[in-house]
């Protein structure tokens, strides 16, 4: 099985495909194992793809906390070491959004072109939705709010009139949302949502000079909107485009995905394809 030692623990990582190099750091409390993936489809067939379970997660090391965001922007550099990449795309979603401006900021020569997406700077520019505050919530309760801050559309009336969007969402909480489901414990995601209660990359956005492309959902309740426009006027040159969809946007606009990889994809005009 693909692990490797990278910043003093162990991380499980695949690395699939052929085509230019591309880093995918996922949200909060993912895990490999669980299927299907947001990386499935035709659309990443062009890349060379790498993901990994983060620390706490999945199958990779649960170290002693705390963990601090500067530790996740240096883990996925030393995995980027470990697989042998100089320098790759980048695509985070979400808290992968958080660590992904960790990694730039901290390690810019190993990030050639950039997406964030569904993410906060957190500080002044804004943070995401406080997850932590829903560990050991009243269940029934959590998940009626959980909901609602994936979608701020979502009510009974809109649901009555969207019967379809509000199945994709229902689903897409099952599979990608924020909060946990999918982690082997509560000692890695709690480590996890409290190293993303602290991030705050406000003040060193300006350090992120690779191309960037910034995106979210217009009705998104954990990385709202004017979030996002903060992280596009913050980083120079970066480029903004808002979906319609909320915070899984990118299963709910047909549009999202193919512009996303296709800013990504526009770096493979002026580099070698990775084989």
């Amino acid at each position: 099985m693909p692990f490797c030692a990278a910043n003093g623990l162990s991380l499980y990582y695949e690395l699939d495909g052929v085509g230019d190099r591309l880093l995918f750091i996922s949200g909060t409390g993912q895990d490999l194992r669980r299927q299907p993936r947001l990386t499935e489809g035709p659309l990443f067939g062009a890349f060379q793809l790498l993901q990994y379970d983060q620390r706490g997660l999945g199958q990779s090391d649960v170290p002693d906390g705390p963990y601090t965001m500067a530790d996740y922007g240096d883990d996925a550099a030393a995995l980027l070491d470990a697989v042998g990449w100089e320098d790759c795309l980048v695509l985070g979603v979400s808290f992968g959004g958080m660590v992904a401006q960790e990694l730039t900021i901290r390690h810019p020569a190993r990030v050639r072109r950039l997406v964030l997406a569904c993410t906060s700077s957190g500080g002044s520019g804004g943070a995401s939705y406080p997850l932590h505050d829903l560990l050991g919530a009243d269940p029934a309760q959590s998940l009626q709010q959980r909901f609602e801050i994936m979608d701020t559309r979502w009510d009974a009336s809109w649901r009555e009139a969207n019967p379809d969007m509000a199945q994709m969402i229902s689903e897409g909480f099952q599979r990608f949302g924020e909060g946990g489901a999918g982690s082997d414990g509560p000692k890695g995601l709690t480590l996890q949502l409290e190293a993303r209660r602290h991030h705050d990359t406000t003040d060193r956005l300006d350090q992120i000079r690779c191309p960037t492309f910034v995106c979210g959902g217009r009705y998104d309740g954990i990385a709202p909107p004017t979030n996002s426009e903060f992280l596009a006027r913050a980083i120079p040159g970066a480029r903004l485009e808002l979906f319609d969809g909320g915070h899984i946007f990118f299963l709910q606009d047909s549009a999202a995905f193919p512009a996303m990889l296709g800013f990504l994809r526009a770096s493979s005009e002026h580099q070698p394809d990775a084989r």
